[in-house]
């Protein structure tokens, strides 16, 4: 059993923005010599997710108009009262409980099996990093586990 890991640095631009990865993860198999296992595709941030969803144009937009209704930019979050909030602030601290709530319902990594050197994907699936706050550097990580 062998395990290689992956980093991927990237610059969103917006938010929310859906970054598919699937052709850099697909790389990092095909890199890594693992034939048979999975491969874990993670978020290094607590507003950022990663998905696995169709990569259709309204879908996409769906999707954001969804993440809007249920959780508003502009909701009230008591995150966001920096006039009480007193843990883990920083000088640019964000408004960015809405970020933080959808990304609990988003989660934070994706599993995919791996067969003969192949990701088993669903004919229409694409891996997705899914800028939730604002532009800023971001971190992917990926571990594929196996033979």
């Amino acid at each position: 059993m062998k395990a290689k890991s992956f980093c991927l640095r990237l610059n969103t631009e917006t938010a929310p923005q859906f970054i598919d990865i699937t052709d850099w993860v697909c790389n990092c198999v095909k890199e890594s010599c693992v034939a048979n296992g999975f491969v874990v595709v993670y978020s290094k941030h607590t507003t950022a997710s990663v998905r696995i969803n169709e990569n259709e144009p309204l879908l996409l937009k769906d999707m954001a108009d969804f993440l809007e209704r249920i959780l508003p930019r502009q909701g009230e979050y008591q995150h966001n009262n920096f006039d009480v909030r007193t843990v883990n602030m920083n000088p640019d601290e964000s408004p960015n409980g809405h970020a933080h709530l959808q990304h609990m319902m988003l989660g934070t990594s994706e599993t995919i099996p791996l067969l003969d050197g192949a990701m088993q994907f669903g004919r229409y699936q694409s891996i997705f990093f899914i800028e939730l706050d604002c532009a800023r550097p971001r971190e992917v990580m990926v571990q594929i586990v196996g033979e």
